[in-house]
């Protein structure tokens, strides 16, 4: 695949980057090079092949959800720093 100048320049403003015009025929050169690996793979028979959808064979191993040993309410304000009555109070982080 042919890229000109304008596509390139057109590339990097949608991907936020700022090219070193001096270097812009590196940069081409590079990208057709990549397209044309690009195409390339195009050309493999994939026909019955299962798309990837994971690089592990490797099952999660769940649990059962059971209540376990739970903390008594007072038990859980017993040290904190600062509390209210029911609750830990924090500092404010948001405005």
């Amino acid at each position: 695949m042919k890229i000109d100048k304008e596509t390139l320049q057109k590339l990097a403003h949608l991907s936020r980057l700022e090219l070193d015009h001096t270097k812009e025929d590196t940069y081409i050169k590079d990208l057709e090079e990549v397209l044309t690996w690009v195409e390339k793979l195009n050309e493999l028979d994939t026909e019955g092949v299962e798309p990837l959808t994971n690089m592990s064979f490797e099952v999660n191993a769940f649990r059962n959800d059971e209540v376990s040993n739970t903390i008594e309410h007072d038990r859980a304000l017993k040290n904190a720093p600062d509390k209210d009555e029911d609750y830990f109070k924090v500092p404010k982080v948001l405005e």
